[in-house]
C-alpha cells in the first residue's frame, strides 16, 4: 500500500490553493482576480501597495508570489520575509507557509522545530492544511518527539474540514493501528473519504483493501476500479497493482503483454517493485521478448534502490552471466546486500557462495553462518541445506540429529529436497530412529510432486520391500518416473529391471540404453554394468575396447574397494585377451571419456 510521507504536498501549492479563498472587494479582490486568470504581474501590482502598508492577507500572497516565481522573480528569501510579517500578525496561512519555510529550508536555515512551531500556530487557529503538516511531524518525530497518538489527533482535525491529504494519513493510521485502535472498516471509510476527492495514494490503498478484503468484503472488480482512478493519474503505486492483477489473472483475465505495459509505466516512474517485476517477465520472456540485458538493467535500478528480491536477481544475472559479464565476486556481492537486509532467499545463496568459494573465499563456518540466518527464517531451502551441513560435517561438528530435525522443519512445510533426505535418514537410522515405513512415507510425499530422487528411493523401497510391501511393477514405475527426468542412479536401476526381467520384459537391449544413459552421466554402477554388458555381448554385440573403456572409467568412480578390486580382476582378464592396438585405442578412449567428467553430476 501507498505509505504516509512526512510531506505529501508541494509548499507551492499548498500556498496558492490557500490564497485562493476569502476574497474581499477593492485592490486586493482586482489581485485575485488577475492571478486567477494568470497575470501574476497585474496581481503582484495589486498587492504589493497593499502588503507595504501592512495588509498580511496581500502580504501572504507577495510571499506566494516570490515562492512560486509567479509574476516575480523567483527569491525564496523573499518569500519568507513577507510570510514573517503576515505570520506577526496571526495570518494563519502564512503562519503555515513560514512552517514550510522552515521545514524545507528555503529562505531560511532549514529548522524542524522552528517549522513545527510556526505550523502549530496555524494549526491551533483551525488550518487545515497546518494540521496535516502537524500531524506529519508527531508521526516522523520530525521538529517534535514522535508521537502517533498527536498525529492521528491532528490528522483528525484537518480530516474532519475534508482535507483529503489528512483523511489518508488518518486511514493509514486506523490500518496500522498507530495512534488509535486497528480498525481496517475504519481505515477504509477515511480512505473513501480522501478518494471520493480523487485523491490518488487513497485510491490506491483503498483498491488494496478491497484486493485483500480488508475492512470490506473482497472485490477484485473494485479493487481494480480504484487502482484505475488512481493510475489514470499517474500513480505509480496504482500502476503497479493493476500490472500485478494482470500478471496473476486476478479479477481480470491473466495477460502477460498487459501485465508489462503497467509494469513498465510504474517502473518508469521509478516504482521498485514495478521494476523488479518487470525485469522478471523480461528474463523469462513473458509479455516481452527474452531480453537479459534489459532484464538486469530492470533488476538494478530496483536493486539500486534498496529492494532485496531485485538485488538477489541481479546476484543471479551475474552469477549466470545472463544480462552482464559472468562475475561471481559481483554476484557475491549483490547477494550480500540483499542478505544485509534479512532477506532470506539472499542469505542463503550467499551461504552456497561461501560453501563452494564462488566470489567469496572458501569458508564454512560463514556458509553454515547465513544458512543460520535464513533458516531461523523459516526459509525452507535453507533449512534443507543446513541439514545437509549437519549431517556432512560442514561447517560445524558432523550431528546426525541436528540435521535431522532441520530436515523435519523444511519437510513440514513442503519441501521436496527435505522431505526426501528426512526419509534417507529414516532409511538408515541417522538423527532419528530407523524406520523403513517412515522413510517411505517421506520419499512417497516428495515422489508424487515430481521429486526424482525420491521417486528413485521409493522405487528402491518398493523393489526390496522396505517399508512397503515388495511390488516391482511399483518399482519399475517410480523408477521410470525418475529416469525421464534424467536421475542417474535411476536409470541404472531401471536398466537392470530390464536386465533381469523383474517387474517389466526381461530385455538386454532396453538394459543396455539405460544404463548407457546414466553411465554419460558418470554413474558408476551404471558404467559397471555397461562395461559387463560389452565383456559378454549381452544386449550389444561383444567389445572388448568398449568394456575396458568403461570398466576403468567405473574403477575410477567406485566408492568401495571390493568392488574396485573386483574390477581391477576383470580389467586384467580383458587385457590378456587384447592386442596391443585394442588396448591403446582403449586407453585412448578412457583419457576421451575422463576429460568429460567434469561436466558430470556427482550425487
Amino acid at each position: 500500500m501507498v505509505r504516509q510521507r512526512t510531506t505529501t504536498l508541494l509548499a507551492g501549492a499548498l500556498l496558492a490553493l490557500a490564497l485562493l479563498g476569502g476574497a474581499r472587494a477593492g485592490p486586493f479582490e482586482d489581485g485575485q482576480a488577475a492571478f486567477k486568470q494568470g497575470d501574476y504581474a497585474e496581481a503582484v501590482r495589486q498587492w504589493r501597495p497593499l502588503a507595504e502598508q501592512g495588509d498580511a492577507k496581500a502580504q501572504f500572497a507577495l510571499g506566494v508570489m516570490y515562492y512560486n516565481g509567479q509574476g516575480l522573480p523567483q527569491d525564496f528569501d523573499q518569500a519568507a520575509t513577507w510570510f514573517r510579517k503576515a505570520a506577526d500578525q496571526d495570518y494563519a496561512a502564512a503562519q503555515n507557509a513560514l512552517g514550510t519555510i522552515y521545514a524545507f529550508g528555503r529562505g531560511a536555515p532549514k529548522d524542524l522545530q522552528q517549522a513545527a512551531a510556526w505550523r502549530r500556530k496555524a494549526a491551533d487557529q483551525g488550518n487545515a492544511s497546518a494540521q496535516f503538516a502537524l500531524a506529519t511531524m508527531y508521526h516522523a518525530g520530525q521538529g517534535v518527539p514522535k508521537d502517533d497518538v498527536q498525529a492521528a489527533a491532528w490528522f483528525r482535525k484537518a480530516a474532519d474540514q475534508g482535507n483529503a491529504p489528512a483523511q489518508f494519513g488518518l486511514g493509514t493510521m486506523y490500518h496500522s493501528g498507530h495512534g488509535v485502535p486497528q480498525d481496517d472498516a475504519q481505515a477504509v471509510a477515511w480512505y473513501r473519504k480522501a478518494a471520493d476527492q480523487g485523491y490518488a495514494p487513497a485510491q490506491t490503498n483503498l483498491g488494496s483493501m478491497y484486493n485483500y478484503g480488508l475492512g470490506v468484503s473482497e472485490s477484485d472488480a473494485e479493487a481494480l476500479n480504484w487502482y484505475r482512478k488512481a493510475a489514470d493519474q499517474g500513480l505509480a503505486d496504482a500502476q503497479f497493482h493493476i500490472g500485478a492483477m494482470y500478471d496473476g489473472g486476478t479479477g481480470v483475465p491473466q495477460d502477460d503483454a498487459q501485465a508489462v505495459a503497467w509494469y513498465r509505466k510504474a517502473a518508469d516512474r521509478g516504482n521498485a517493485l514495478a521494476q523488479n517485476n518487470l525485469g522478471a517477465m523480461v528474463a523469462n520472456g513473458r509479455g516481452a521478448p527474452q531480453d537479459y540485458a534489459e532484464a538486469a538493467a530492470w533488476f538494478r535500478r530496483a536493486a539500486d534502490q534498496g529492494l532485496a528480491p531485485a538485488q538477489l536477481a541481479l546476484g543471479e544475472m551475474y552469477g549466470a552471466g545472463q544480462g552482464v559479464p559472468q562475475d561471481a565476486a559481483q554476484s557475491a556481492a549483490w547477494f550480500r546486500k540483499a542478505a544485509d537486509q534479512g532477506y532470506a532467499p539472499a542469505q542463503n545463496d550467499l551461504g552456497a557462495m561461501y560453501a563452494d568459494g564462488r566470489g567469496v573465499s572458501k569458508d564454512e563456518s560463514q556458509a553454515i553462518s547465513w544458512r543460520r540466518k535464513a533458516a531461523e527464517q523459516g526459509y525452507a531451502p535453507a533449512q534443507n541445506d543446513l541439514g545437509a551441513a549437519y549431517f556432512e560435517g560442514r561447517g560445524a561438528p558432523q550431528d546426525y540429529a541436528e540435521g535431522a530435525a532441520w530436515f523435519r522443519k523444511a519437510a513440514d512445510q513442503g519441501n521436496l529436497r527435505a522431505q526426501s533426505n528426512l526419509g534417507l535418514a529414516y532409511k538408515n537410522g541417522n538423527g532419528v530412529p530407523a524406520d523403513q515405513a517412515q522413510a517411505a512415507a517421506w520419499f512417497r510425499k516428495a515422489a508424487e510432486e515430481g521429486d526424482a530422487v525420491a521417486e528413485t528411493n521409493l522405487g528402491v523401497s518398493y523393489d526390496y520391500g522396505r517399508g512397503v510391501p515388495e511390488d516391482v511393477t511399483q518399482a519399475v514405475a517410480w523408477y521410470r518416473k525418475a529416469a525421464d527426468q534424467g536421475e542417474a542412479d535411476a536409470e541404472n536401476d531401471l536398466g537392470l529391471m530390464y536386465l533381469k526381467g523383474r517387474g517389466v520384459p526381461q530385455d538386454p537391449a532396453q538394459a543396455n540404453a539405460w544404463f548407457r544413459k546414466a553411465a554419460e552421466q558418470g554413474e558408476a554402477e551404471a558404467q559397471r554394468n555397461l562395461g559387463a554388458m560389452y565383456a559378454q555381448g549381452q544386449g550389444v554385440p561383444r567389445d572388448s575396447i568398449e568394456a575396458y573403456m568403461w570398466f576403468s572409467l567405473a574403477a575410477g568412480r567406485l566408492d568401495d574397494a571390493q568392488g574396485r578390486q573386483a574390477l581391477a580382476g576383470e580389467l586384467e582378464l580383458l587385457s590378456a585377451m587384447m592386442t596391443a592396438p585394442e588396448l591403446d585405442e582403449a586407453r585412448r578412449k578412457v583419457i576421451e571419456w575422463g576429460g568429460r567428467a567434469s561436466q558430470w553430476s556427482p550425487k
